[in-house]
């Protein structure tokens, strides 16, 4: 998809609505016309579009602090199209997963939960981040919540499929140490059993 440069971008903006003010004080409205649109439409643009596509290009080469950065170039998310404003929160919660502050992250990916996603993509994507994360705090029955969550969705990204079937591995090899666990445990504690008697020499 074509990007402009979001510095780029505002100084356009500024450069065409500036002329657009000074050819109408010397020549009239007529002739900065194409200037005030110019300058609108890359205004529009800007607002309802945000940072988004360059952040999401930045945090693609892990450049987190960069990506930050670009996002917070992004002037309202509340006046942000939804899908925009969607993968704004998204973005915000995976960086902030990826520099280990997990409550922040956590707080940002509920953020998005709450916006009309576009696929069931994005749906599963935020699910099983949010999965992982109750996961690494040790709240497993949270983590297998959002985990279900995902089990009704069309997931046709293929890294979130390979995400999805790692994290369903992780969980039965969980059950399956915990259920070895208990039973090791029963096999090691019989109460009521016979005690062996001794031998008499």
């Amino acid at each position: 998809m074509f990007s402009i440069n979001i510095y780029l971008r505002l100084a356009l903006i500024a450069a065409c609505l500036v002329g657009g003010v000074a050819l109408t004080i010397a020549f009239g409205f007529w002739y900065a016309f194409p200037f005030f649109l110019i300058g609108i439409v890359l205004l529009v643009g800007y607002l309802l579009l945000g940072t988004v596509q360059s952040a999401a290009m930045l945090l693609q080469e892990t450049k987190f602090i960069e990506a930050t950065k670009r996002l917070n170039l992004t002037l309202s998310p509340r006046l942000l199209y939804a899908t925009n404003r969607a993968y704004f929160f998204i973005l915000k919660g995976t960086i902030a997963v990826a520099l280990n502050n997990t409550d922040e992250g956590e707080m940002w990916l509920k953020k998005a939960q709450q916006v009309k996603l576009p696929t069931d993509n994005e749906k599963a994507m935020i699910e099983l981040q949010l999965a992982n994360i109750a996961a690494q705090k040790g709240k497993w029955q949270q983590a297998q919540l959002h985990f279900r969550n995902t089990k009704g969705l069309k997931i046709t990204d293929a890294n979130i499929r390979e995400q999805h079937k790692q994290f369903e591995k992780a969980l039965n090899q969980r059950g399956q140490i915990k259920a070895a666990g208990q039973q090791g445990g029963s096999m090691a504690i019989r109460p009521g059993g016979k005690r062996r008697r001794p031998k008499m020499r």
